[in-house]
């Protein structure tokens, strides 16, 4: 073990399996706990991403999702717990790639039943990594005012009665989950309450043993006493007779081995757990508690008087001196949940909408936490703007820029073109501008401004799996695709577009990485060789620019790429860019008082 704390008010876990109630009693414990942030910071969904929106008390909080556990580390590196719900035939290998994390310490697996070769390499090699595996067959444990695995202690209200909210004097451990819970209001009643606890799990091979965190505890300065319950079967509860006997164990130890109905029944009956089994004279309750009392342990003569033990032994130390007990803390109200308390007027109402880039609640508009002054006065822009509200990000200086150069290049190519031929119609049949300009709008497809999204995902996908332009241009013949965002009706390589070399210029100068404009650009020296007006476009140029513009901000991750790729960002620059002409025409029209447009008969060609 690297650390006697497994626990902290600081710890936080990464939850393996979709667990959503276990989740929302980690994060009720959190606030009774007054911890100030959540204990669980990332869920494991298989396959999956995304995000798990839940309460910390009143607030409503986003956890995010991932699709596997290396995905999890690496974001959140500070995590080194992993709580594992996966089912028993892929807690193994789910337990064993947590472990194989450095970032990861503790592993509590709660599935019974895995098989016990499975469950003894988990234990060897979890031991010669210096990590702690609790369980299998565990509730798990918790800490008291710090943290709490899944659905350890039951209910919120059971863990208030229990005191558990606050940190005590006494550490125990258990195999059993179900007594665990029994104990702790025990030690609560009859001691200043529980400083940690631990069940161990009921599998015959468990991942640490009792012996384990009864010297733990025995290192601790804050257990000033130790409690623990065996359980018949195993010689567990021997070797800490034998630590006993040798003096490493010097603290009060109240035990009692659970089972000692068993000589009234025929050999080999078990008793609920997979190891609560005696094979042997030595396994019986009766023997090990016998055994322990002569060690020196403190042990009842029954369960019955296991709570008097305890009070016994704990008023002894708090006489001498060495228990100064705990003070209760004041306990924050827990809020219940909508259905339960309408009629009283209290309630905790999940919200219909989630927005992470804007916050018009606050004194001063905010956009991505960046209040509007401060936009204003660093003179962001209109760039800077879609930087925050888009991509979440505060883009450098050229990148605004570049945003800026796109929707003022793109921003009207006359009215002859679809988008502005169908506003002007609308504008000149009497319609608002809102309506006109949707009008317009909904011509922006595949064959009408999305070149711009098609020239970047296509360029992008080229570079990624290493084909040359040659290789390129033939897939996408094979595929009878023309390439998105080259040709052009009127300009050539004789006749070039300015809006393309204003782009190419203002990339050269500015940007640290331009391999998907330079990837264009070869393809475009191979398909004007066919014929001359097969020129990288002004929307193919913005879309691969807009690539390299992502690739050479630090802001942004590859994933991030991807998705903003994904996510159509680019037919949005082209929206707002266009947006501005369209209004143009559509101003244009009505203050030229145009009439109701038809259409000439001459250009209609009227066929049977």
């Amino acid at each position: 073990m690297k650390n006697l704390e497994l626990f902290s008010n600081k710890t936080t876990a990464i939850i393996f399996g979709y667990q959503q109630k276990a989740i929302q009693r980690m994060l009720d414990f959190d606030f009774v706990c007054k911890r100030t942030t959540p204990s669980v910071s990332a869920i494991i969904n298989p396959g999956k991403d995304g995000i798990h929106k839940c309460f910390m008390g009143t607030k409503e909080i986003l956890i995010p999702i991932y699709p596997d556990i290396k995905t999890a580390t690496k974001n959140h590196p500070k995590s080194d717990v992993v709580i594992n719900f996966a089912s028993f035939r892929s807690s193994y290998k789910t337990t064993m790639q947590a472990l194989d994390e450095k970032t990861i310490n503790t592993v509590a697996v709660i599935a019974e039943g895995i098989p016990e070769r499975r469950a003894r390499q988990i234990a060897e090699y979890a031991k010669q990594n210096g990590k702690m595996i609790i369980g299998p067959a565990t509730v798990g444990g918790i800490k008291a005012g710090c943290f709490k695995i899944g659905n350890t202690a039951g209910t919120i209200g059971n863990i208030i009665e229990s005191k558990l909210h606050r940190p005590g004097s006494i550490g125990f451990v258990s195999k059993s989950g179900g007594l665990s819970n029994e104990c702790y209001n025990i030690i609560a009643r009859n001691t200043d309450g529980l400083y940690e606890g631990i069940a161990i799990g009921g599998d015959s091979f468990a991942g640490s043993t009792l012996l384990d965190h009864i010297l733990r505890y025995e290192k601790l300065p804050q257990v000033k006493m130790i409690t623990a319950l065996g359980e018949i079967g195993g010689t567990e509860e021997l070797k800490i007779v034998e630590a006993l006997k040798t003096g490493k164990i010097k603290k009060p130890l109240v035990i009692w081995v659970t089972g000692t109905c068993a000589s009234m029944f025929p050999s080999g009956v078990q008793f609920g757990h997979a190891g609560a089994k005696a094979d042997g004279k030595l396994e019986t309750a009766d023997a090990k508690n016998d055994a322990l009392k002569k060690a020196g342990a403190i042990v009842p003569n029954s369960f019955d008087d296991y709570d008097k033990k305890i009070k016994q032994t704990y008023d002894k130390l708090v006489k001498a001196g060495k228990i100064k007990p705990a003070k209760d803390v004041e306990v924050p109200v827990i809020p219940e949940d909508y259905a339960d308390v309408v009629k009283a007027g209290k309630m905790r109402k999940p919200t219909a909408f989630i927005s992470t880039i804007s916050n018009d609640q606050k004194e001063e508009l905010e956009y991505n936490g960046i209040k509007i002054s401060d936009v204003i006065g660093k003179e962001m822009g209109i760039g800077g703007v879609i930087g925050l509200l888009w991509f979440k990000k505060k883009l450098p200086a050229y990148a605004r820029q570049y945003l800026e150069l796109a929707m003022i290049l793109t921003a009207d190519h006359g009215p002859a073109v679809s988008g502005a031929h169908n506003s002007i119609v609308a504008a000149r049949a009497g319609k608002d501008i809102i309506s006109s300009l949707v009008s317009g709008l909904l011509t922006i497809g595949p064959r009408f401004g999305g070149a711009i999204d098609g020239a970047a995902q296509n360029f992008k996908d080229a570079i990624e799996r290493g084909l040359t332009p040659q290789e390129f241009m033939k897939e996408m013949k094979a595929k009878d695709t023309p390439i998105p965002g080259i040709g052009h009706k009127v300009k050539s390589i004789n006749n070039p577009d300015m809006r393309v070399s204003l782009l190419k210029k203002f990339v050269k100068k500015n940007f640290t990485c331009t391999e998907t404009l330079d990837f264009a650009l070869e393809v475009e020296k191979i398909t004007t060789q066919k014929k001359n007006n097969l020129i990288l476009n002004v929307d193919g140029c913005i879309g691969v620019c807009f690539v390299d513009l992502l690739k050479s901000c630090k802001e942004f991750k590859k994933s991030e790429i991807n998705d903003i790729i994904e996510l159509g960002c680019l037919n949005g620059l082209f929206v707002v860019g266009r947006s501005i002409g369209l209004f143009g025409h559509i101003f244009d029209q009505k203050r030229l008082k145009q009439p109701l447009y038809r259409h000439p008969y001459d250009d209609i060609s009227y066929m049977d």
